[in-house]
């Protein structure tokens, strides 16, 4: 019996590998992987005391990650190189961007312990290793180690070992808190008001780092601070977290 010729072959849905589209997902597989090559640098920097240049190279690999997801869902990445585990490889950059630089970081500036580097390093491979850490409806299930940004703030605002120590101690327990946080590149809602408040976000934390005399000045350190609480509270809100438990 002959098919209908209305019924599409079954090549049909199958996204097309033409060589522009293969080397466009392959730069984009490239660029989730330069969040490696930046980490590494990171590491360096700081090893050689080049603290500027590592909080720079930081808020470069953060950007990287804000935008590699989104443009490899878009260009349809999975399916055109189906050998590669784009969302693997994100998470073992990650890994290394959120948790052990910054922790590096920290340790090195002497505004944590090493002995204590421990809470951070293992809540956050627990964190990573859930197979519900990204939920089905795209949030984050527990904090999402972002210890960069722990990092970043300890340093700009100078705060005592002690202040910091328990900052992190809070937050290593809060990766095992079951509250949902957004997943910014995913947000479904208020998604360009947020991208928005990430972007200038990011350009104020930039000028912390390179100019730290004229942000203290200008109180931009505290400033950004309200995307901080922007982020928690549309989590709250979004994530529905005075129904945890129930």
């Amino acid at each position: 019996m002959q098919p209908s010729a209305a019924t599409p072959p079954a090549t049909a849905r199958i996204p097309s590998r033409s060589s522009g589209q293969l080397a466009l997902a392959w730069c984009v597989h490239a660029l989730t992987a330069s969040g490696a090559v930046l980490g590494t640098l990171s590491l360096v920097a700081i090893f050689r005391g080049e603290l500027e240049r590592a909080g720079i190279l930081m808020l470069v690999a953060l950007f990287v990650d804000s935008v590699d997801g989104s443009l490899a869902r878009r260009l349809r990445v999975a399916e055109r190189i189906p050998s590669i585990d784009g969302r693997r490889l994100d998470d073992i950059v990650d890994y290394l961007n959120y948790v052990i630089v910054p922790v590096v970081f920290m340790v090195w500036i002497g505004a944590l312990h090493p002995a204590l580097s421990v809470a951070p390093v293992l809540a956050s491979a627990y964190g990573f290793a859930q197979s519900d850490a990204k939920t089905d409806d795209d949030f984050f299930l527990g904090w999402p180690s972002y210890w960069n940004v722990v990092a970043l703030y300890v340093w700009r605002l100078d705060m005592s070992p002690g202040t910091a120590t328990a900052w992190v101690l809070l937050f290593s327990a809060a990766v095992f808190v079951p509250l949902k946080y957004i997943y910014p590149s995913k947000l479904r809602v208020l998604r360009l008001a947020s991208g928005l408040g990430a972007g200038a976000w990011m350009l104020a934390m930039l000028f912390v780092v390179l100019w730290p005399e004229r942000a203290h000045a200008l109180h931009v350190t505290e400033i950004s601070l309200l995307y901080v609480a922007w982020y928690v509270g549309l989590s709250a809100w979004l994530g529905r977290w005075w129904r945890w438990g129930s």
